[in-house]
């Protein structure tokens, strides 16, 4: 008899904390910001991670979040994930993707193939972006020549 996928809570908690930490430390300036772009390169690959606030409210911020690829990188997906900063309890989630809001926990199988545990999944894939951003990543600012 299959089990049913039950949400690990703590862990969930606790990479939406650390994702909100993240976020402030890329974008510390977050009220006075609309937007960064941090610029990532390996020997033979290079990307960027765009973040754009799209709307904020006393005790919530969500942003856009973009990654992009160079065109020689197709490995990496131009997957749109729009996170929600809750700072009242200072956790970043990821909301939905593309537009598709994402559910908590999803039946096995399903239309989809979205796995059960798809949402601790890609709030995982976002640490990962964030914390490759911060160890390896080159803010990309404009310059204005007067």
């Amino acid at each position: 008899m299959k089990r049913k996928y039950i949400p690990d809570l703590r862990k969930q908690m606790a990479q939406c904390e650390v994702n909100y930490m993240r976020l402030m430390k890329l974008m510390p300036d977050l009220d006075n910001v609309d937007e960064r772009c941090y610029q990532v390169a390996w020997p033979d690959h290079q990307a960027s991670l765009r973040l754009e606030v799209e709307e904020r409210f006393t005790y919530t911020t969500t942003l856009k979040v973009t990654p992009q690829h160079d065109h020689d990188s197709p490995w990496l997906g131009a997957t749109q994930l729009v996170v929600r900063l809750y700072h009242d309890a200072s956790t970043a989630e990821v909301v939905c993707t593309r537009r598709k809001q994402l559910s908590g926990v999803y039946s096995y199988p399903n239309k989809r193939m979205r796995q059960p545990d798809e949402k601790i999944q890609i709030n995982e894939y976002l640490g990962e972006w964030l914390s490759h951003c911060l160890s390896h990543g080159h803010m990309m600012e404009p310059v204005f020549i007067g």
